[in-house]
């Protein structure tokens, strides 16, 4: 059994085992972390998935009052800390930007996010944080990737940003893959939300590799169920060749399976002998 929930409305997605409770989409339940129980929203109910999952954190059953009421507090500092940070940025004339705000309340700690285009010095605003907060804070800066994460968006594709939904770790992009899926080699077309090239070239890269080990090559003569022709190109996604028919020059899409140039090719090379 596993469920999920998220911490923010739209935010990145954590996985738990439900343990023995059954908490509702919509539910605030308590989720296990460094600094003790916190509260975020099930996303998916409880359900059994197919493959075995282990080491998940157990959920903590359903918020109770008291836990809501901390939660809204922590919020509220939260956002008082935002404000605050970005007045004092101002007021000392820092090139930051504030991206995210935590808070421990067991300790009283502030960790406040920020980017920045080159390493700040940001030793007296530390100070000024700390008196105005009365707390203790530490500031982190964060690459453009982190950045997006942590706010969060809307994707060329028009679905919530993968990073701050499902994705858990950066892995390397290059234009390689981007020249592979046939994509132009363009910044503006090939750049997620945070200027980087879009994480989703590296995931779906292997179901292009894999499809174009077993399909015929561009410019190869093939037969079809429509008749033969040159193959003229390729659509991946939805596992089919364009082929240029001889009889007309139509153009036609086959499934990967249907064009057996390849396959009559080692017919007539090795069942002849």
């Amino acid at each position: 059994m596993m469920m999920a929930v998220s911490f923010t409305r739209y935010g990145r997605l954590y996985y738990l085992d439900p343990g023995g409770h059954s908490p509702k989409v919509g539910d605030r339940v308590l989720v296990p972390t460094d600094a003790g129980f916190e509260v975020a929203e099930t996303i998916w109910a409880p359900q059994w998935v197919s493959e075995d999952v282990d080491g998940l954190p157990v959920c903590g059953g359903l918020a109770g009052e008291e836990h809501l009421t901390r939660d809204e507090a922590n919020k509220r500092r939260r956002a008082e800390a935002r404000s605050v940070s970005k007045r004092l940025i101002k007021r000392h004339d820092l090139p930051m930007k504030v991206v995210g705000v935590d808070y421990i309340d067991a300790d009283n700690v502030y960790t406040v996010y920020f980017s920045a285009p080159h390493r700040v010095d940001f030793r007296a605003l530390v100070r000024d944080l700390a008196r105005n907060l009365r707390a203790r804070v530490e500031l982190r800066q964060i690459g453009p990737r982190d950045e997006a994460r942590l706010q969060g968006g809307i994707g060329p594709c028009g679905r919530d940003l993968c990073c701050a939904t499902f994705l858990k770790d950066f892995e390397p992009v290059s234009v390689r893959m981007a020249k592979d899926q046939d994509l132009p080699v363009n910044p503006l077309r090939i750049a997620g939300a945070c200027g980087r090239l879009m994480c989703c070239l590296k995931f779906e890269h292997p179901l292009y590799q894999e499809f174009r080990a077993g399909a015929p090559r561009v410019g190869l003569t093939v037969d079809t169920p429509e008749g033969a022709g040159v193959v003229v190109g390729h659509n991946v996604p939805s596992d089919s060749v364009i082929v240029r028919l001889n009889d007309g020059g139509r153009r036609c899409a086959c499934s990967k399976a249907s064009v057996c140039g390849p396959r009559k090719a080692y017919e007539e090379t090795y069942e002849s002998s």
